[in-house]
């Protein structure tokens, strides 16, 4: 019998790659943040606890004795459609199935927009600290970024957005996320929004208006989507990972109608179609009506775990330190999604922080610098903390843990002062 001989080098393989592709820090936060006993702040994620896993079992159980076709090839759903324009209409938009694209979450959703909208060499506009997704797909596109002032208080600097396009600047598009901003917490207010979709219209510049958390609003009445105020310029984002469930990795784009052709050659390419059965179990457990109570449900929870934050903070991050400066500054107080902003002062390194964090204290949060935009210093000196996934009684715990941490600067600060 012939045996193959297989050689191995001591040494890394070195491959030929078509084209850069960077890490994902939040990935390797994930990794570092799973350890036994961590308290994580680190990630995104909606509470375990209150995904609807008995609901999906008897809407997969309807699906595959129903659908014959359940798991096979098919086009996306129309069911799953309707139920889309649905949930647009509580976001006070207006739409029709034609306008609504499937897409598998809506990372797909931007991926495919930037590689509709934006050719190498163009530039794109965004808040200098943003979610990181983005930033990594335009990079990787090989777009030139161009970033206006954004704030935890204010949101975006729409008259900067402004002057920038007064000034000749045309940008590919301008992403924002309005609701619940990821990472600053921050929801913009009505007019800004209304101010945000007339420059997209009189410059002709589409706005990507990514909406992920947009329902997880905490007020009675919340502000209606970007995309409510222009249809033609502002092109929609939505998913149902953040208020439903991850895993089955489904979102949308509502776009004009003369996208869709092109947005279907796009997403061949990438992986035929958003998978069969996830959209008919998807459009199955919305058909029983359960998703308005899952939602309020998750509204309180997440309106509680959001209280126990705020309320940590202030406990150990008080105003007055007995007249030493202290190293945290300020605080967002999110109205809607899952995250707060916390801002140190300049002595404050958050990447060194982190990794003190986990090693002493067993607590975990996101870097601020994993957020800006143009890799620049954006974010040095702060930290997300994501609160939906932590109970109250683990929330208090963990905001104790990294005061502590914190703590083991406070000599350094001190002296600085």
């Amino acid at each position: 019998m012939t045996r193959l001989a297989v050689h191995r080098s001591p040494a890394s393989p070195r491959y030929r790659l078509a084209a850069g592709v960077e890490r994902a820090p939040l990935r390797d936060l994930l990794a570092r943040a799973a350890r036994p006993g961590v308290i994580s702040f680190a990630v995104g994620m909606p509470a375990q606890e209150l995904l609807p896993a008995a609901a999906m079992a008897r809407a997969a159980a309807e699906v595959c004795a129903g659908d014959p076709r359940a798991l096979q090839y098919g086009l996306p759903s129309a069911r799953l459609k309707s139920h889309v324009v649905d949930l647009m209409a509580r976001r006070g938009v207006d739409c029709r199935q034609e306008q609504v694209f499937l897409t598998t979450g809506a990372q797909q959703g931007m991926d495919l927009l930037a590689r509709l909208l934006v050719r190498r060499g163009d530039e794109v506009l965004l808040e200098e600290t943003i979610y990181d997704g983005m930033s990594l797909v335009l990079r990787q596109r090989g777009a030139r970024i161009l970033t206006v002032p954004t704030s935890s208080v204010e949101g975006i600097d729409v008259e900067a957005v402004a002057r920038a396009l007064a000034a000749g600047a045309r940008p590919a598009f301008l992403y924002v996320v309005p609701a619940g901003h990821n990472p600053l917490g921050v929801t913009l207010g009505v007019e800004v929004r209304r101010r945000l979709a007339a420059l997209a219209r009189r410059y002709e510049v589409p706005v990507l208006e990514d909406d992920a958390y947009g329902l997880l609003s905490y007020r009675e009445s919340a502000a209606p989507a970007l995309r409510s105020f222009d249809e033609r310029w502002v092109f929609y984002l939505g998913s149902f990972s953040k208020i439903l469930a991850p895993a089955l990795r489904v979102g949308w784009i509502v776009v004009p109608e003369e996208l869709q052709a092109p947005l279907t050659a796009l997403k061949h390419l990438s992986d035929l179609d958003t998978a069969t059965y996830g959209q008919r179990l998807l459009a199955a457990y919305l058909d029983g009506g359960d998703f308005s109570a899952h939602l309020e449900r998750a509204r309180s929870a997440y309106r509680e775990r959001r209280d126990a934050m705020l309320a940590a903070l202030e406990k150990h991050f008080p105003g007055d330190d007995g007249g030493l400066r202290h190293p945290v500054v300020r605080w967002s107080h999110p109205t809607c999604g899952m995250y707060v902003w916390l801002e140190m002062t300049s002595e404050v390194d958050s990447t060194l922080l982190l990794g003190e964090a986990i090693e002493r204290e067993s607590v975990a949060f996101s870097p601020g610098q994993v957020f800006a935009a143009a890799g620049g210093s954006a974010g040095w000196h702060a930290l997300r903390l994501a609160f939906a996934d932590a109970r109250p009684d683990a929330i208090a715990e963990g905001v104790a843990r990294l005061a502590r941490a914190l703590e083991a600067h406070r000599p350094a600060l001190s002296l600085a002062s």
